[in-house]
């Protein structure tokens, strides 16, 4: 069997009439090369079938061409039935690919994972790094944005105010507030709520939202928390359910969690939304399949995943104007169970 060798940058060179540093600057995007020059070298690319060694295309660039995504969360939370990571990993990925860049899928939910991830950005395997569900006041994505790596975090970072990290995020406030106006105009008086959890910016503003609302309204709070997924919904409303009987709505702080609280407040008896209405957070697949079809407030969670690639990306290029913060619209979206 005979073995073609591969194409090397000096034959392109040949082939093109110029020398292997036009080649190599070619190769590597520079602008500076005068377009006809540009033109023969990309047609001699062709005709040979060359591909640029990675490897020695970085030691030239300094760049990897790949972004880490890194989620806070252990994989069986990841791929589970959850579907709000995979519409953010689907968000980055399309703005990744096209932009010609790797994305690299690291996972960080216990101390020794967390401790790799960190080894591993810092290494400079990555040309810059995003982070979603975030918890709590995480030192690391501060840490590797001193040591000058771009960083763009899903959600406002709960980090240090001399320490600003760019994020993108949604109206969560705006959105529950839409909810809770919305069952209040229903004429439920009784509203309670599953919030999530409180070491998120996340569950710390749909509560905030929730509160204030009712407040608003002049009417009293009954709370319990939550995880996100669909188990502690259902814990968290047989709570609700043993300490307020009466209660006529729950605002659920996701829509996991609401598909849990359904299911509890069907196996106590309750009609929804005859006896309890319910809204939820989020418009994933589930809110349309379960039944009744949830009521919910939609987030546009792949707008997320695109957005904060984009950020990322123009931070890699040292793009201007690359904005530090940006928070996207939210939906309150009727459906059956309220």
């Amino acid at each position: 069997m005979v073995t073609r060798e591969r194409p090397t940058l000096e034959a392109v060179a040949r082939r093109a009439g110029v020398s292997r540093a036009t080649v190599s600057r070619v190769v590597n995007g520079s602008t500076t090369v005068a377009a006809t020059i540009r033109d023969a070298v990309h047609r001699a690319v062709e005709e040979l079938g060359y591909v640029p060694n990675q490897a020695a295309r970085s030691l030239v660039t300094q760049r990897t061409e790949s972004i880490a995504l890194i989620l806070p969360e252990t994989a069986s939370r990841v791929f589970s039935d959850d579907l709000f990571f995979p519409a953010v990993i689907r968000g980055v990925s399309i703005e990744l690919e096209a932009a010609n860049k790797q994305l690299v899928l690291m996972m960080a939910g216990s101390a020794a994972s967390h401790d790799r991830v960190e080894r591993y950005a810092m290494a400079g395997h990555v040309d810059g790094v995003m982070f979603a569900s975030m918890h709590g006041a995480d030192p690391l994505p501060g840490a590797l944005a001193r040591l000058g790596i771009p960083v763009v975090c899903s959600g406002r970072p709960m980090t240090p105010a001399e320490l600003p990290v760019p994020y993108v995020d949604v109206d969560h406030f705006g959105g529950v507030a839409a909810a809770v106006r919305h069952l209040v105009a229903l004429g439920r008086r009784r509203i309670a709520t599953i919030a999530g959890p409180q070491d998120m910016v996340a569950g710390i503003d749909r509560l905030a939202g929730y509160r204030t609302t009712l407040r608003q309204a002049g009417l009293a709070e009954h709370v319990t928390v939550g995880d996100f997924t669909r188990e502690s919904g259902i814990q968290a409303m047989r709570r609700l359910l043993s300490e307020q009987p009466e209660l006529d709505a729950v605002f659920v702080a996701s829509d996991m969690m609401a598909h849990g609280a359904l299911q509890a407040l069907k196996e106590s008896g309750r009609h929804i939304p005859g006896d309890v209405a319910v809204i939820g957070f989020d418009d994933v697949e589930i809110s349309r399949l379960s039944d009744p079809p949830l009521s919910t407030v939609r987030q546009p969670i792949v707008d997320m995943g695109r957005t904060m690639a984009r950020q990322v990306l123009g931070l890699v290029a040292e793009e201007p104007d690359v904005p530090t913060s940006v928070v996207l619209p939210t939906e309150l979206v009727v459906r059956a169970t309220a």
